[in-house]
């Protein structure tokens, strides 16, 4: 009920986000009998909600959220950084995750930015994600695995833009409209961790999630959510300024935010210091 209560109060323009995340995390906490662990992609560009999404279901299942020593956070820049050590990087990462799932079944794993990580990685991670009871005496069943790319992003846009080109409302797109060129786009980009991935090939990601661009309107929502946050009334000629002095694409028709609504924290810090 949180998670569903928190998305719906703070994620803007991502409809199809909101109903699958909810689905898909209150299913299988539900499932006392789970065939594989919980493996979620989600996919869009910077500034569009990906993070907070993780965030948000961090917090609807650990007391600590993202502080709970169960949630485990992985930046491929930051923890696998250099291509000549991946073999290295692989054995550290079976081994975090077989020692954490042994102190907590009910483990959480947020990989982000997969589109920077080296490819190949990740698949090392495959046995953990697989329709196996045990693995040396091990149960992952029980574990949730979330990954946050900007792979596809472009895949998502020209769906969003089709939509948007043909009278359609950005709420009329389904998952079905996006979510297998995602994966087949997401498989094929060389610049992704996911580059030819086995998770993909064996299809052992369960969800992936498109996060599609931000609008002008949504930007503004993000503006008066942050501004309440803060504690100050909001000045509705502040949050179209803020808007304002965004940058959009395409370059004619001028719809979706660059940086969705990446830096309304900074701006505001101009105006309400």
């Amino acid at each position: 009920a949180a998670l569903q209560e928190n998305l719906d109060k703070k994620l803007f323009g991502q409809h199809l986000v909101s109903k699958v995340v909810v689905k898909a995390v209150r299913g299988f906490l539900n499932n006392t009998n789970a065939k594989k662990p919980l493996a979620l992609s989600l996919h869009g560009w910077t500034g569009t909600g990906k993070n907070f999404v993780s965030k948000i279901v961090a917090e609807s299942i650990y007391k600590r959220g993202l502080q709970s020593k169960y949630v485990h956070q992985f930046v491929a820049t930051l923890h696998f950084p250099h291509a000549h050590s991946i073999n290295l990087y692989k054995d550290q990462l079976q081994s975090w995750i077989r020692g954490n799932v042994s102190i907590c079944p009910r483990s959480l794993f947020i990989f982000d930015e997969m589109d920077k990580m080296h490819a190949g990685l990740i698949d090392s991670i495959k046995p953990f994600l697989d329709y196996y009871e045990l693995l040396d005496g091990v149960s992952y069943r029980q574990a949730i695995f979330i990954f946050l790319s900007n792979a596809g992003a472009e895949k998502i846009t020209e769906v969003a833009l089709d939509f948007w080109r043909n009278g359609r409302t950005r709420e009329d797109i389904q998952l079905t409209d996006i979510q297998n060129a995602l994966s087949v786009s997401v498989f094929n980009n060389k610049n992704s961790g996911f580059w030819h991935s086995t998770l993909i090939d064996r299809n052992l990601i369960d969800y992936f999630i498109p996060f599609l661009p931000l609008e002008y309107r949504h930007v503004k929502m993000c503006v008066r959510v942050e501004v309440e946050s803060r504690g100050y009334t909001v000045d509705e000629d502040i949050v179209s300024r803020i808007a304002d002095e965004m940058t959009y694409f395409p370059r004619e028709e001028r719809i979706y935010s660059d940086k969705g609504c990446k830096t309304v924290d900074a701006k505001l810090d101009y105006y309400y210091d």
